[in-house]
């Protein structure tokens, strides 16, 4: 992989009249990957990764793509690159539209797939550089992993918490309807409340920080549940991340 300043050097040395052969000796580059630069110079930069080569990171898709992926992605290993998977309710074509779009935005020139399997869609996406926008990527679940942002994903996080939270809760959360029963009158009323399940204390402390960020009161049902259940509390959380569908 190759830096966009090489790139840059390489075409600048091709227009004063290099041959490509002269190029590659002067800059160290493969002849192949010169040759492709100056037949097709619109693919300059399609590649660039945004931690590696300081490329522009759209931050409102990443925080979006991040929740999504600490909720119910993963990063698996191929010869070649790395696929991100994030597995949706197939019942759901909205959520599967979200993470697709959020892909794109991160990187543009995605090739993005969806997979069907028994109730789910599975959208995936190639790429060398995925574990270097998602750093917490690991062996084995991430429950079992130690998982903290790095100071610039929090940064993200900080400037869209809502997305961030739209990931996480339109992923491995739901809004329900809780019903329960007076103990003096034996009368019952209903109220809705989101609800986010996850195995990982680490991705609830996230969560529970983002909902903080926003200003949505939230409760720590058990071990393994944040809820959102107060009237305003709900309300506000709705307006930020919507609906899932």
């Amino acid at each position: 992989m190759y830096s966009s300043g090489v790139r840059a050097t390489a075409l600048k040395f091709l227009g004063s009249g290099l041959s490509i052969s002269a190029v590659s000796r002067e800059i160290g580059a493969n002849r192949s990957t010169i040759r492709d630069w100056r037949d097709h110079p619109d693919r300059v930069g399609r590649y660039e990764c945004p931690r590696c080569e300081g490329s522009k990171l759209d931050a409102s898709a990443y925080a979006l793509l991040l929740g999504f992926y600490l909720g119910d992605g993963c990063i698996s290993r191929a010869i070649r690159c790395h696929f991100l998977r994030v597995s949706c309710d197939a019942k759901l074509p909205g959520i599967v539209g979200e993470v697709d779009a959020a892909i794109r935005g991160v990187r543009p020139d995605a090739n993005v797939h969806h997979v069907s399997g028994p109730g789910v869609t599975v959208v995936q996406c190639g790429w060398k550089h995925w574990p270097c926008l998602f750093p917490q990527d690991g062996d084995g679940p991430k429950y079992l992993r130690s998982m903290a942002l790095t100071d610039w994903q929090s940064a993200l996080v900080e400037r869209h918490p809502a997305l961030f939270l739209q990931g996480l809760f339109h992923s491995d959360g739901c809004r329900a309807t809780n019903t329960v029963q007076s103990p003096g009158t034996g009368k019952g009323y209903s109220y809705p409340r989101w609800q986010f399940s996850n195995r990982s204390e680490d991705i609830h402390v996230m969560c529970q920080w983002a909902l903080d960020l926003t200003r949505v009161e939230w409760t720590r049902s058990n071990r393994w549940t944040t809820s959102v259940s107060t009237r305003e509390a709900v309300a506000r959380l709705d307006g930020l991340i919507g609906l899932k569908g």
